[in-house]
């Protein structure tokens, strides 16, 4: 077995902002290869990332990331906050956010999820799509699990966590956070991002 060096820690610790001692034993799991090391911890963290992610932990640290286009005629502003400044100092984290914020300026959600969508938009939306399904000549019954099915959709255009993320559309914004909770083993949480385009009223957006 490879000799597991203190830079060795270092190295994997940076690479993914796992603590020390978990590193270590990564290191020994694979016999010191980084990669495979760094791979056995994401899969380790991806079990634990759903009981970290909404479990009371408090997220006071973090960073406020902005983006403006070339033409300076679109820009954004997203929080995404984090239990410790250690992980908000990490390349994984760092990259997400500014991902995040390219990601809004290139799907321009409305809302940050689904339970934001003011009831009386879902209202309207759902009335629109079951006229539509009704004039599409479809029987009552039916037409409502069409609507169930369309209203899916439409939360996947406008909410910001239901997306299809930006450089991978086989996941979802949710599903890459649960991977950047697992890769720093902690919690992490978009907290709220402001999108203003030139010549629209007013700014989409989402706060808490």
């Amino acid at each position: 077995m490879a000799e597991i060096t203190a830079q060795m820690v270092k190295d994997l610790r940076e690479m993914t902002g796992v603590g020390p001692l978990d590193c270590k034993k990564a290191l020994e799991q694979t016999g010191g290869d980084m990669q495979k090391a760094a791979d056995f911890l994401r899969e380790k963290g991806l079990a634990k990332a759903a009981k970290k992610l909404g479990a009371g932990r408090t997220m006071n640290e973090g960073l406020i990331e902005t983006y403006v286009h070339f033409n300076k005629r679109l820009g954004v502003m997203v929080e995404v906050n984090c239990e410790t400044d250690f992980v908000a100092a990490t390349p994984a984290f760092q990259t997400f956010v500014k991902d995040v914020a390219l990601h809004v300026a290139n799907l321009a959600p409305q809302y940050l999820r689904r339970e934001d969508v003011p009831a009386a938009v879902l209202d309207d939306e759902r009335q629109i799509q079951l006229r539509r399904a009704m004039d599409e000549g479809k029987p009552a019954n039916i037409a409502e699990k069409i609507v169930d099915g369309r209203m899916n959709k439409y939360f996947e255009e406008i909410v910001l966590m239901e997306q299809k993320w930006l450089k991978d559309d086989e996941k979802t914004v949710e599903d890459v956070l649960k991977d950047v909770v697992a890769a720093v083993g902690e919690s992490i949480q978009i907290s709220r991002f402001a999108r203003f385009a030139l010549g629209e009223a007013g700014g989409s957006g989402s706060e808490e």
